[in-house]
């Protein structure tokens, strides 16, 4: 006969038997105290894998004897989704129901416009109550009505502690484990591999047991379980939230000067199979952005970066991207040249369509001449140090200034030869 896996053996079917999540479910948890009331208003649950979505909605459904019903947004279209909310209303009409009927969406960001706004009558009534369950960020994938509908509760990884209790539990509860002898010599590879997530632990208890002689005592060490899995299967998703959030701390870290985080959260990129091209292409924007002026040989260690890179390929080209992240980490920071820009541009969208003043305009015909154009123009190659005094900016914003040198070396420098030669024209 074949058993079930031991991540569903062990699912809790109660809050006192449900690890983490404390912020929800613990003494003054807002999800424990609406099944303490059993007023269960729809939310959304948005957390990494194997943190106990599913099984939270489950246990709320069954604490409050509530009709239950699920729905994949991977395999349920419109049709499904309107015959489900058909059940619901029925239930909600019975005298035999005791909670509001329960919808649970799982994987609700792949629901599209029409699937979601299919579910917006029927929770808008208050004929159902929907809980969603997703990895990525609802802000982005989930449509505002429906958001503003049901509230965004955030699930964690599994700390440590969760992990411990987890291990205790499986060994002396699960019909199956507690019969084995278990020698545990060392859990660091365990909970490392497992990155927080209670199915994979489980899954990796599962597999060890499994491969082992029966009758025979059942060793737990770092090396047994690198071996049984053969390499560290890195949690990322190049398409999801953690690649935003894991390029966004790559960036903030080369910006705060921080070589050490910058290397790290390279490797966790590397790791995860990210195309090496954005990494590059956002080293050469950062070396614009967030170095510029300070150093401009960043942009051109960047941008030779990013050329070396298509030239050599993978893997050898991790250790490119890591001598100019490093690099950029150690180099002088300015933003003034990003600055500049914005300003100039927030300029224009205030003022407009400002005329070139007339010295500085063509005048490749006898009319344009006649009318002023290139009059009065000073060619500053024909004054000393190749500089003249004279108005290059529109009569309007004459004054303005849209570049502030930075502090740093190299801007000041540049900033001191303008300023000479300003004095020199004087």
């Amino acid at each position: 006969m074949t058993r079930a896996p031991l991540a569903e053996r062990l699912r809790p079917t109660s809050l006192n038997d449900y690890i983490g999540q404390k912020h929800l479910v613990g003494e003054n948890g807002i999800i424990r105290k609406m099944i303490e009331t059993g007023k269960v208003n729809s939310f959304i649950l948005w957390g990494p894998p194997g943190v106990g979505k599913t099984t939270l909605a489950r246990i709320v459904a069954t604490t409050t004897e509530s009709p239950f019903y699920t729905l994949s947004a991977v395999t349920s279209g419109v049709k499904e989704v309107r015959d489900v909310i058909q059940r619901c209303e029925a239930d909600a009409r019975s005298m035999f129901t005791k909670g509001r009927p329960i919808l649970f969406i799982d994987e609700i960001h792949r629901f599209n416009k029409s699937q979601q706004d299919s579910l917006l009558g029927a929770v808008e009534k208050g004929t159902v109550t929907l809980i969603g369950a997703t990895t990525e960020n609802p802000s982005f994938e989930v449509i505002r009505p429906l958001l503003s509908r049901a509230q965004v509760y955030t699930l964690n990884p599994l700390d440590k502690d969760d992990l411990e209790d987890l291990l205790k539990r499986a060994l002396e509860n699960d019909t199956v484990l507690k019969e084995r002898t278990f020698n545990i010599k060392s859990k660091d590879a365990l909970f490392r591999f497992t990155g927080g997530d209670a199915r994979k632990l489980l899954n990796i208890l599962d597999l060890i047991e499994q491969s082992s002689p029966e009758n025979q005592e059942i060793e737990i060490s770092d090396e047994i379980v690198t071996r049984s899995l053969q390499q560290n299967p890195a949690a990322y998703d190049r398409n999801g939230e953690m690649h935003y959030d894991i390029i966004s701390a790559f960036i903030k870290s080369i910006r705060g000067s921080d070589p050490q985080a910058a290397v790290y959260w390279l490797a966790r990129m590397v790791a995860g199979g990210e195309d090496p091209a954005f990494i590059a292409r956002r080293l050469v924007i950062l070396a614009a952005e967030d170095i510029g002026l300070a150093n401009p040989n960043a942009i051109l260690l960047a941008n030779a970066t990013f050329d070396v890179l298509n030239k050599i390929g993978w893997p050898e080209g991790r250790i490119i991207l890591s001598e100019c992240a490093i690099y950029l980490a150690n180099s002088p920071k300015s933003n003034t040249a990003y600055m500049a820009i914005n300003n100039a541009l927030k300029a224009v969208e205030q003022t407009g369509n400002l005329p070139v003043p007339l010295h500085l305009r063509n005048a490749p015909t006898k009319l344009m001449a006649d009318l002023g154009y290139n009059k009065g123009y000073k060619y500053a190659h024909d004054y000393e140090g190749n500089y003249v005094t004279q108005q290059y900016l529109p009569s309007e914003i004459e004054n303005t200034e849209f570049w502030k040198p930075g502090n740093n070396p190299s801007e000041a420098k540049m900033n001191a030869y303008l300023e000479s030669l300003k004095l020199k024209n004087k």
